[in-house]
């Protein structure tokens, strides 16, 4: 019995130490194994590797892409005007043992170091450029150029600059209240541009729509006078016409056309000489 325990305390052991002799890194992992304090391997690809238990220990770092939000900073352009920028910064660890050795493997602290780097690069581009330009396309030739001038620096701490992108520039909360007003006067100067414009032009269309209805009605009046001439001379033509058929029976529709013109409404009073001739056939029928 105690033989097989003291088997099972050696196959415990055995198991422990053999534990502590393995370490796998990741895909997403950078490792260094350390002799007493020192670095002996730093270029481990993900896989399994054995150490020393109690010689050696091993530290991982990610090796993933990161990212450094700075917080919005001023800076000053070539025209001497204050910018609001708020940018981020995509980095990896490049050089694992260098990065232990500048920063403790501290993601803190290589990203204080980097803000810190970046801030001035940025600064001093800032500083040739003016506001239109960085609100142009000259962004993308901004990041290549801030990217290059960092890769020393960031080399120095074993990482790698991958990108860099301004997000926005804004101007100051004083300056931006000033050109909001100048663009709403200068919104407000082209808006009554449009409007003068527009009753100009309503006028001149006023105007022609009045002139052609001078015009029209003109035409239609004359037109009208033609018909009406022509309905006269067809009348005329046709009281000949029927006068010279028979003259007494003219003459006496006439009549009795004269008398229902003159007796039209109740208590008419006519003023004449019986004997006159509009009373000629009043006389003939008594």
């Amino acid at each position: 019995m105690t033989q097989i325990k003291t088997i099972s305390f050696i196959g415990i052991v055995l198991l422990v130490l053999a534990s502590m002799s393995m370490f796998t890194v990741s895909e997403t992992e950078k490792a260094i194994k350390f002799q007493l304090g020192e670095i002996v391997r730093d270029d481990y690809t993900p896989g399994l590797y054995f150490k020393i238990p109690l010689i050696n220990n091993v530290k991982k770092f990610d090796a993933r892409v990161l990212t450094l939000e700075s917080r919005p900073e001023r800076y000053l352009t070539s025209e001497k005007k204050n910018v609001i920028v708020d940018a981020f910064t995509k980095w990896r660890v490049k050089d694992v043992a260098t990065y232990y050795k500048k920063v403790s493997g501290d993601i803190a602290q290589a990203n204080i170091r980097l803000d810190q780097n970046i801030k001035d690069a940025t600064r001093s581009e800032f500083s040739r450029r003016t506001i239109g330009q960085m609100l142009s396309s000259e962004r993308n030739e901004l990041r290549d150029i801030l990217v290059k001038a960092l890769a020393p620096k960031a080399e120095e701490l074993g990482v790698e600059i991958l990108d860099i992108r301004i997000m926005r520039v804004d101007l100051p909360s004083e300056v931006s209240s000033s050109v909001y007003r100048r663009m709403e006067a200068e919104r407000a100067r082209v808006a009554r541009d449009f409007r003068s414009r527009g009753a100009e032009s309503a006028e001149r269309i006023r105007a022609d729509a009045d002139r052609q209805r001078e015009i029209i009605l003109a035409e239609a009046y004359r037109d009208a006078e033609l018909k009406r001439g022509e309905g006269d001379a067809t009348a005329s033509e046709t009281y000949a016409q029927s006068y010279g058929k028979n003259k007494d029976f003219f003459a006496f529709y006439r009549s009795l056309s004269a008398y229902k013109g003159a007796f039209q409404g109740e208590g008419n009073t006519i003023v004449t000489d019986p004997d006159s001739e509009f009373f000629r056939y009043f006389k003939q029928l008594r």
